[in-house]
């Protein structure tokens, strides 16, 4: 598709002009903006350009949804026309974040940490998900696959090798993110948390007697009588998350003070010498115990009031989204895996907020097509099935949200299934969000997440229309829906 120059002009028009762009960039399909005054924004105007095809602001970013391809040709033309000059995404975001209070840049830093090592976990549950399929009983009979065809037995253990492992050496990956969001080299920190993982720690899986009950006495180092244990760390966050900060902190130190010429034999030795035993000697015997205190109550919480847990996130979780505040909830869910209970009560929820926000999205179609609006119809329909395949910020910004009962028929679906979830106790892994999200469920749960599934298909779907028709009656019916 031929890019207008004159459609791009009334974009910047649309925007608040020129003058109100600090900085520009774009993805796969958007154009993400860091505006001066977003309240200068004519969302109306903007929504009727043709090469428009949805807009929202997210994480104090202004998205303007044009499509694949096409985004290329008109991010050169904005760049040309606004003379803002090409910028990165991280360019974006130090703009974005210029205007950001302290808990919205805490959240933001969580969010830079554990998002780009996502493709890593999601890529070791469908492998686990893989796994589970050879290897549970009950799903193409009574015995598993690995039982009626033994040649595959080997496969399936190099399959669960390969999946488990960004899960065994998760320390190292947060390691390596947080060190390049703090500032540091993320090298040093990729090595920080292989330590905190060594293989010749004492496992915290293998510190209890399952015939007795009783733990085992950890082991301890001597050092000069402080008795420090030897603990392996993996599948822990918070140990290696603060430990990366304060390894930044004095390699930064030591950076602005060691000379040029000896730099490489004294301030990486150094950082990690000094971080690594303050790690063992303190950080992570005090940040272990905080990551227990956090997946203790929210264990209690599910274990006692399982219902009113999963309401409560499931009513919450997508308009956490909205403000970015639900990348927090990952180190919540990776604790929880990292516990005995061996998964999260949390990322099947998400699971079918995505599902819910992209039927509600389906049932937007639905109204769209129904009064012939083709752009509009357009994007809810593709955003329907990124919705449904885990992605859900273009259903609910370019979809959901301006009309507002699809939305909210979506949050009261996701509550709705949550609580069945949580009255269950139902857990999974972080891993695939979506419709594919039932190969991340824990196989006790399958069955359950299946039922959920499809109340999360059809409810919203249905509340959506219902809503619709309820709002004309009343004359009140959202804009968006009844213009022709």
């Amino acid at each position: 598709m031929a890019v207008s120059r004159d459609e791009v002009r009334d974009i910047i028009s649309a925007i608040g002009g020129k003058e109100n762009v600090s900085a520009a960039t774009h993805c796969v399909t958007r154009l993400r903006l860091a505006l001066k005054d977003d309240s200068k924004v004519d969302k109306v105007a903007l929504d009727k350009i043709n090469l428009v095809k949805g807009s929202f602001a997210a994480n104090n970013q202004f998205q303007i949804v044009i499509g694949p391809g096409t985004v290329d040709e008109a991010y050169k033309v904005f760049v040309d026309e606004t003379g803002v000059g090409e910028s990165s995404k991280e360019d974006v975001k130090a703009a974005a974040a210029e205007k950001m209070n302290p808990l919205q840049r805490g959240i933001k830093t969580l969010g830079d940490v554990f998002i780009p090592i996502l493709p890593a976990i999601v890529t070791a549950g469908l492998l686990l998900g893989l796994n589970n399929v050879l290897t549970a009983g009950g799903l193409f009979g009574k015995e598993s696959l690995v039982q009626m065809f033994p040649q595959l037995k080997d496969l399936a253990e190099i399959i669960n090798f390969i999946a488990a492992a960004p899960f065994i050496f998760l320390p190292a990956l947060i390691g390596w993110s947080a060190m390049r969001v703090f500032g540091g080299s993320p090298l040093l920190g990729l090595v920080l948390g292989l330590i905190l993982c060594h293989p010749g720690l004492a496992s915290q899986y293998s510190l209890g007697n399952a015939e007795t009950g009783e733990l085992t006495k950890i082991p301890q180092w001597d050092v000069f009588g402080l008795m420090i244990n030897k603990l392996n760390y993996q599948g822990q966050v918070l140990p290696v998350l603060i430990a990366a900060w304060v390894l930044s902190k004095v390699e930064k130190f030591l950076n602005k003070r060691v000379h040029d010429s000896i730099k490489m034999l004294v301030v990486g030795p150094v950082s990690l010498l000094l971080v690594g035993f303050l790690s063992f000697v303190l950080i992570g015997p005090v940040a272990l115990w905080l990551g227990t205190v956090i997946t203790g109550v929210i264990t209690a919480i599910f274990a006692k009031a399982g219902w009113l847990g999963g309401l409560v996130y499931g009513l919450v979780y997508a308009p956490l989204v909205i403000t970015g505040l639900h990348h927090m909830f990952l180190a919540v869910d990776f604790q929880l895996m990292a516990s005995k209970l061996g998964g999260t009560y949390l990322w099947p929820i998400l699971a079918i907020s995505n599902i819910s926000q992209g039927s509600a999205a389906f049932a937007a179609w639905f109204i769209y097509k129904k009064r012939k609006m083709v752009k509009e119809e357009g994007l809810a329909f593709t955003s329907t099935i990124s919705a449904w395949l885990g992605v859900t910020e273009p259903a609910m910004f370019g979809v959901n949200i301006p009309l507002k009962y699809p939305f909210i028929a979506g949050v009261i679906s996701t509550g709705i299934v949550g609580a069945i979830f949580g009255s269950q106790q139902l857990l999974g892994k972080v891993g695939v969000g979506g419709l594919p999200g039932i190969i991340s469920i824990n196989d006790p749960f399958r069955g359950t997440f299946l039922i959920g599934m499809i109340i999360a298909l059809i409810l919203p779907f249905v509340l959506t229309l219902v809503f619709s028709r309820f709002a004309a009656k009343k004359g009140e019916e959202v804009k968006e829906i009844v213009k022709e």
